[in-house]
């Protein structure tokens, strides 16, 4: 555990100028909440835009939407740690980077730049879940509770030194769109709050255990395919966890379904067939795992709107007794 109170506490401005780094919709907040305490922007770095929808239409991240909206010079650079870039803000000379969800691995040469390095705000309570998709897999991994970490950036995913970290916990049937709005919302709150306490020095950096660390990669499409013989429990959990995206998938008559609401039904002493449609009520669809009953409330067709149950089935009835996979 290294102390740093006293580093920040000599010469912290109280509004350091800054270059703030993130791409999608969860970085919104912090960057608008930077804006509205009032401090410096100097430039927002977001990733370029990217072709969306059958179209492949250029479409330019939420950040830069956001920044845009504000009158912020907006920087997008292929590879933020390029030397090239790297030029560009040192010429800037900000106090602080700030980083949430940006996207790309960042190096030294850009990290060392600001006189008080860069400042990410990660959604897990690191050492926990470093990488990319920390809310999708502690649902997966039904965790009872996650959060945030103000962490001092440093070459490595997510290994560098924690500030500040504030617990949140998940509720029983929580998806992960929802869990990802929270943690937006709270994570210009936490900036703000490790900011203050850089400040005025009242802040311990505290190394994370390389031991305790677990790894939040990359959710593919892989993944998504419930299996069936699984507990009720962990196919809610995945359902939750793809839910908005990319949505769990079961193979029923040909077609790839994606299902999303879920919950779990406890029945006891069921002779369960993994996969087969237990009934219908007014939620939705019940069907059987290897323990026990899942509920689905929704659903998507390929090509398709996401429907609530009732009216996905009107389109493509499935019966009692079908064997869903």
């Amino acid at each position: 555990m290294a102390s740093m109170s006293n580093l920040y506490a000599e010469g912290f401005p109280a509004y350091p100028r800054i270059v703030f780094m993130g791409t999608p919709d969860y970085a919104v907040p912090s960057l608008e909440k930077l804006i509205k305490q009032g401090h410096p922007i100097q430039a927002v770095v977001t990733q370029p835009a990217r072709p969306k929808g059958r179209s492949k239409k250029l479409v330019p991240s939420p950040v830069k939407r956001a920044a845009t909206r504000f009158g912020l010079e907006v920087l997008q650079p292929k590879k933020a740690s390029d030397k090239a870039f790297c030029e560009v803000i040192r010429e800037l000379n900000p106090d602080l980077l700030v980083v949430v969800a940006f996207g790309q691995l960042l190096k030294e040469d850009l990290l060392h730049i600001p006189r008080w390095g860069a400042l990410n705000i990660h959604a897990s309570l690191l050492p926990k879940y470093r990488g990319a998709a920390p809310i999708q897999w502690a649902i997966i991994n039904e965790e009872t509770k996650t959060g945030l970490s103000a962490m001092r950036m440093d070459e490595g995913l997510d290994t560098g030194p924690v500030l500040l970290q504030e617990e949140v916990l998940i509720g029983f049937e929580e998806t992960a769109g929802e869990l990802h709005d929270r943690l937006a919302l709270l994570s210009g709150d936490v900036l703000l709050k490790t900011i203050e306490g850089m400040r005025s020095g009242r802040l311990i950096e505290k190394s994370q255990e390389g031991a305790q660390a677990t790894y939040a990669p990359k959710i593919d499409r892989g993944i998504s395919f419930i299996k069936w013989n699984q507990s009720a429990r962990a196919i809610s959990a995945l359902i939750r966890a793809l839910d908005p995206w990319p949505g769990a998938i079961t193979p029923v008559r040909g077609k790839e379904i994606k299902l999303f609401s879920s919950k779990v039904v406890d029945r006891e002493g069921l002779d369960l067939s993994p996969g087969r449609v237990a009934g219908h009520s007014g939620e939705g669809l019940l069907v059987e795992t290897g323990k026990d009953l899942v509920l689905i409330r929704e659903f998507q067709a390929p090509g398709k709107k996401r429907l609530a149950a009732a009216d996905f089935l009107r389109g493509f009835p499935i019966n009692d007794g079908a064997m869903l996979g």
